[in-house]
């Protein structure tokens, strides 16, 4: 990296770290397209599996304890929770729910499939998607189908590493190894993979920059 881009690199992380120590609410939850905010404002949305940490994550990303509600039940949040960052709102964040809950009836993984597929075509301000993996397992057969699902609807994502505190450092770098190459096969996936710690904050500061670079684009 030159040091024009370290700089530039630095500018972009220092105006992530003043956007998200503002301002940052919850909107609303939306069960239905229907209930969706008005398209004014970039969005970046957050896939994961059940239990991938996407709650903690998200509260460490906007410096917050309990802006998004954590739960050890999974498939508990079946609705698209928004949050709004900045004043006035810059873009809004978008928890979507999570995937890969063996216990909920099939109606409800239907119900979830039409609600994610349908708001992954049809958002017209869904600049990125970030999708979640658990370093101590690696991409999932179900986080295959997410990919599918993003690349069919042709909305480029992010891969995001969670909890990389809870491996060793060997078996991180094979696991981010890994994950790299799945991204690398898809149509839609962003090239790189981000590591990240919520308890550590470790790539958190990245994490931002990317979240505020995206939604510049």
């Amino acid at each position: 990296m030159t040091p024009e881009e370290e700089a530039a690199r630095a500018e972009l992380i220092e105006q992530a770290r003043l956007l998200f120590a503002g301002r940052v609410e919850f909107l609303k939850s939306a069960p239905a397209l229907k209930h969706l905010p008005d398209p004014d404002v970039p969005e970046i949305a957050f896939a994961g599996r059940s239990n991938v940490g996407k709650s903690s994550l998200l509260n460490a990303l906007t410096g917050r304890k309990s802006i998004a509600r954590t739960s050890v039940t999974p498939g508990r949040t079946q609705e698209l929770n928004y949050f709004e960052v900045g004043e006035p709102t810059r873009l809004r964040l978008v928890d979507m729910p999570g995937y890969g809950f063996a216990k909920a009836p099939p109606k409800v993984v239907e119900q979830w499939r039409r609600l994610v597929r349908d708001f992954l075509r049809g958002r017209v301000v869904l600049k990125r998607t970030l999708l979640l993996i658990d370093s101590r397992h690696g991409v999932k057969p179900v986080d295959e189908d997410m990919m599918q699902m993003l690349d069919e609807a042709g909305v480029g994502y992010r891969v995001v590493l969670t909890k990389a505190d809870k491996i060793k450092a060997s078996e991180l770098e094979a696991v981010t190894a890994e994950t790299i190459a799945a991204a690398r096969k898809r149509t839609a996936a962003y090239p790189e993979v981000l590591v990240t710690s919520s308890e550590k904050k470790m790539g958190i500061e990245e994490l931002r920059a990317a979240v505020l670079q995206d939604s510049l684009i």
